[in-house]
């Protein structure tokens, strides 16, 4: 016998449906249905993001304006150098570089070993990488691996990590 494809959902809102599963392998289409059994049908979580939606929009926004405006008043403050890419690139790569600075600093001088001086040439290798994306690329980067990165990204001979490129 075919392990059925047709399951009859209860969501935790009381609605019920049927959601065909034939897409999920057939040994995982049972806790696949327990756990769309708790969750609200797809018409009472779209009404719930509706309702949402417009505080979390505004929210977002606030939060990446201010986020923005600090990123820009900081790099400002460090001298740091315009960034190169798209409009939406280059607000997104200002905050990067900002927070991936500030918790580098954090992490290598005031809890590492790291000296005021060796900052200072951390900072002006910072200040040669201008491309956006090189910095949203490092985002999730280890704060501690900053140095690394940048000594990799300003090497010029060496283009890439693969010695035999």
């Amino acid at each position: 016998m075919a392990v059925k494809r047709i399951w009859t959902i209860t969501h935790t809102c009381g609605h019920s449906s049927e959601a065909d599963l034939s897409s999920r392998p057939a040994d995982r289409r049972a806790s696949y249905a327990r756990w769309l059994a708790g969750r609200d049908c797809t018409d009472c979580w779209k009404a719930s993001r509706e309702d949402d939606s417009t505080d979390s929009t505004a929210w977002l926004e606030a939060k990446r304006a201010a986020e923005q405006a600090e990123a820009d008043a900081w790099s400002e403050h460090y001298r740091m150098p315009p960034l190169e890419g798209t409009d939406r690139a280059v607000s997104w790569a200002t905050r990067c570089r900002h927070q991936l600075l500030s918790a580098a600093y954090i992490a290598t001088v005031l809890e590492g070993a790291t000296s005021d001086a060796e900052w200072e040439q951390i900072e002006e290798a910072a200040r040669t990488i201008t491309r956006a994306g090189w910095w949203i690329d490092q985002r999730d980067a280890d704060p501690s691996d900053l140095p690394e990165l940048l000594d990799a990204a300003t090497e010029d001979d060496r283009p890439t990590e693969n010695p035999h490129f």
